[in-house]
Order: structure tokens, then C-alpha cells, then sequence
């Protein structure tokens, strides 16, 4: 088990619903496709993943759910226990290799894609029996791997400047794979053609910043199917020598500058500022970045907006679904004090809303824009307004058309869309809104609310 200190610098490295009609149709292998949109269902068990498919996923329009490392790991009640793998068994905390399977089938059932957050840059950082009992020490994983297979840099990384350091040392101390090593790329290509034995789609690739490319690459080449989705984390640090667009070659790249630029946004410039947000502001490329307004790590670090942060995430979720870049990743996890607090009843959601369990993918605002995105997919912004502060709204072609509110009093104006003619659901508030021939339309925004009318929500 990870001592303390470990858990700290782990957390600083790992650096209510609308009824929506559900598109026709099979979702596609990888976003982009018509149906984008990630659930991250971080540290639920499999079988609540399960039922979240069927129940909420599927109906609300997600396209694929995330779900959190399914292999043996270190014992313990914090998160990032599941950050530290001990073998490539299906046989974590969340569910075993029975339930893993019929999680994926039947989420795949309800037209959703599962995603398998994989961490194959490291192991473990200290000796004992995995989750699935598995006996094991920093450098010896019988049956897997042994010292041979380590880098040989068997200290932690000090220095974000020096390449070599940050992809061949420790980080914060977990033993170290030689990703090199022909050996080694076997296993984990092994690992990651299980799950795709087991109808996974697509993977999310842990601490990718910290693995060469051309490892990655190598790794990729072996898998039974190359082209599978690939989301790589690859932290932006300002001059460092690591750049996450390496990665653009192996596929898509998480944009952790879109969260933290939302962050700094929302609370503490205006929303109008917004107007050209994306590869205007120097991200990575629209059709290769993932992006989200919080992960696991960001929400207990601080340096995004987190659920704790009221109307201001609300908004800021309601924003991302609706800007035409990158794919999104709705984070839903669960309250938490302590920063490595593990998942209530060791990941069982009986219900959201419930024992902490925070199911931000279902809260109304947030559903609703699933849809509104599958809807308005392929249209440009259109028809900007601002007024100069935090009070925006666009619209996405003839198809969609948002409003936000973000300031401390309420706003009623006449909106100018080029929505058709006709009577429209807010899917926001659930109110019908008439939209007349010069595509115009009047509606009230309280503070911290927004107004979203698509062509697919015609009537409430």
C-alpha cells in the first residue's frame, strides 16, 4: 500500500434528466462520430456502469462511458489504489472479469461504446497481495514482470525540463516500466487485446506523457485492432521538453489547457472572451484533442472548476456540449473532503444523488446537451452575441442555438437564432419557447442559467 506522502503527490502528478431521443443508428468506433459525448463514470463499480447504460447513457445520446482501470491493484480504500497495478488480471475493485464482460455487452446493447481508462506506464510502488491476490514487490510481479523489465532510472522524477527524466524515472516513485523492451510491449499489448477480446472500444492511456511516443506507437502496432480509439493524458506544461502533441500520431490527446482556460474564465473574466475559443487560442487540433471541465485529478487539485464551484461548472459543462471542439468528457464522481477518499460503498451506486454519489451526467442541464450536440454535430457557430461580460449566446447553424447567463442578474432579451419557425423545448427548464419567421425569440435567463433549443426537441 502507498504511504501518505505517496497519496499527495499522486493526486499532484496524475498531472436531474430530460427525456432525449436517442439518434438511429450504431455509434461510431471513435469520435469524432456522431455521438461524441464520454461519460467518465470514475471509480463505479461495473455492474452500476451497467445499469447507468441502459437507464441514463443510451436514452440520454452518450456515445461511449469511461470507465476507471479494471486490473489487479494494490489493496487500500483510496482512489488512486487503482492507479497501481499489480498484475493485468480483471480483478480490481470494481468487478471481476464476469462482470466486466456483461457490463460492456450491455452498454453496448444500449448503443453506448465503453472506453477502458488502461494505466500501462507503471506498476506499483511498494510490496504486498493485489486485489486479486496476487503477491508481489516494487520490482517482482511473478508470472508478469521482474527487475529485467524495470528502467533502469529507479528514482522518482525530480526534473520536468530533462526528457529523459520524465520518461524513464519514477513517477512518485511507481516502479517504472521499460516501455523499450520488446518484452514488455508484448504484455501490455496482451492486456489491452484482452479487453478488446472482451468488446472494448477504445482506450484512455494513463500518465501517456510519461512513455516515449514511439513506445506507444510500437505498443499500438500490436493490438488486434490498430485503429481502436486511442485518448492519450498528456499534461501541457509551459517550456517543457514534452510536448502532448507528440502524441497526436497514436491518436487523440487530452487539451488540459481547455479546462484550466475555462476555469480561469468563468471565474474570474468574462464569458465574451470565449468568442474564439479553441485552436484560436493555440490549442491542439479540433478533431484530435479530448477535452472536459474536470477529471479525477483536476477537481481534487484545484486547478479546474469541480462541482463544488455551484452554477459556474453547471455552465461551464452547458458550454463545452455545446462548442463545436474537441470531444468532451463529462466527469461523474462523487463528494469528497478528503482528496483520496475512495468511492462510496466501494463503488456501489444504488442511486445518484445518493451515499455521495455525485452523477453529474445526469443532472438536467448537462443530459440535455447530449443531444443538443448530436444534433447541432458538423454546424458552425453562428449568430454571436455577447454583451461585452459574462452573458453570451451562439447558435450551431439552423440546428441548435444557446444562451448563457453568467452574471449576478437576470437577463430577458430578444435572441436572434437561425433556428426554423416553429415551437421549440428548452431543454434546460423544459419551458416551450416559440420561435418566429426571422428565426427570433424572447426568453428570460435567471443568474447562472442557461437557455438550449435544438431541432430535435420540438415540443416539451
Amino acid at each position: 500500500m502507498a504511504s501518505r506522502p505517496l497519496a499527495a503527490a499522486l493526486a499532484l502528478v496524475a498531472g436531474a434528466a430530460v427525456a432525449v431521443t436517442v439518434p438511429t443508428g450504431t455509434a461510431s468506433a471513435a469520435p469524432p462520430g456522431s455521438r461524441d459525448v464520454t461519460a467518465v463514470l470514475f471509480e463505479w463499480r461495473f455492474d452500476s456502469v451497467a445499469r447507468a447504460c441502459t437507464d441514463q447513457l443510451g436514452p440520454a445520446g452518450y456515445g461511449f462511458v469511461q470507465v476507471s482501470p479494471p486490473q489487479e491493484h494494490i489493496q487500500g480504500g483510496q482512489w488512486w489504489t487503482s492507479y497501481q497495478p499489480v498484475s493485468y488480471k480483471i480483478a480490481g475493485r470494481l468487478g471481476d472479469r464476469a462482470s466486466f464482460a456483461a457490463m460492456v455487452n450491455t452498454c453496448h446493447a444500449a448503443g453506448v461504446k465503453v472506453v477502458a481508462d488502461a494505466v500501462i506506464n507503471h506498476m506499483a510502488a511498494g510490496d504486498g497481495v493485489g486485489t486479486g491476490g496476487s503477491a508481489y514487490r516494487k520490482y517482482d510481479y511473478p508470472g508478469v514482470y521482474s527487475g529485467f523489465d524495470m528502467d533502469d532510472c529507479r528514482s522518482p522524477i525530480v526534473n520536468y525540463q530533462d526528457r529523459w527524466h520524465v520518461q524513464h524515472c519514477e513517477l512518485v516513485g511507481l516502479a517504472d516500466l521499460d516501455t523499450g523492451e520488446e518484452y514488455v510491449r508484448g504484455r501490455i499489448a496482451g492486456y489491452l487485446n484482452d479487453l478488446l477480446s472482451l468488446g472494448v472500444d477504445g482506450f484512455r492511456i494513463d500518465a501517456a506523457k510519461h512513455l516515449p511516443a514511439a513506445d506507444l506507437t510500437a505498443i499500438k502496432s500490436r493490438l488486434t485492432r490498430p485503429d481502436v480509439y486511442w485518448k492519450q493524458e498528456a499534461i501541457h506544461g509551459e517550456g517543457e521538453p514534452v510536448s502532448p502533441s507528440e502524441y497526436l500520431g497514436t491518436g487523440d490527446v487530452q487539451e488540459f489547457r481547455y479546462a484550466r482556460d475555462l476555469k480561469r474564465v468563468f471565474t474570474a473574466e468574462n464569458l465574451a472572451y470565449l468568442r474564439n475559443h479553441g485552436e484560436g487560442w493555440g490549442y491542439m487540433p479540433s478533431s484530435k484533442s479530448g477535452v472536459f471541465v474536470d477529471n479525477h485529478d483536476t477537481e481534487r487539485l484545484g486547478d479546474t472548476l469541480n462541482y463544488k464551484d455551484g452554477a459556474a461548472y453547471t455552465l461551464a459543462n452547458v458550454y463545452m456540449l455545446a462548442w463545436p471542439y474537441g470531444a468532451p468528457d463529462v466527469h461523474s464522481g462523487y463528494e469528497w473532503s478528503d482528496k483520496d477518499a475512495g468511492p462510496p460503498n466501494g463503488g456501489r451506486v444504488d442511486a445518484c444523488w445518493r451515499d455521495g454519489w455525485k452523477c453529474q451526467h445526469a443532472w438536467r442541464e448537462i443530459s440535455s446537451m447530449v443531444a443538443f450536440r448530436n444534433t447541432a454535430r458538423g454546424e458552425p457557430v453562428t449568430d454571436w452575441w455577447d454583451d461585452g461580460g459574462d452573458r453570451i449566446a451562439f447558435g450551431r447553424g439552423a440546428r441548435a442555438f444557446v444562451a448563457l447567463n453568467h452574471d449576478p442578474a437576470p437577463l430577458t432579451r430578444e435572441f436572434r437564432s437561425s433556428l426554423p419557425a416553429g415551437r421549440y423545448c428548452d431543454v434546460q427548464s423544459g419551458r416551450a419557447v416559440s420561435v418566429n419567421a426571422e428565426g427570433r425569440f424572447t426568453a428570460t435567463l435567471p443568474p447562472g442559467t442557461a437557455v438550449a433549443l435544438h431541432t430535435g426537441a420540438r415540443g416539451c
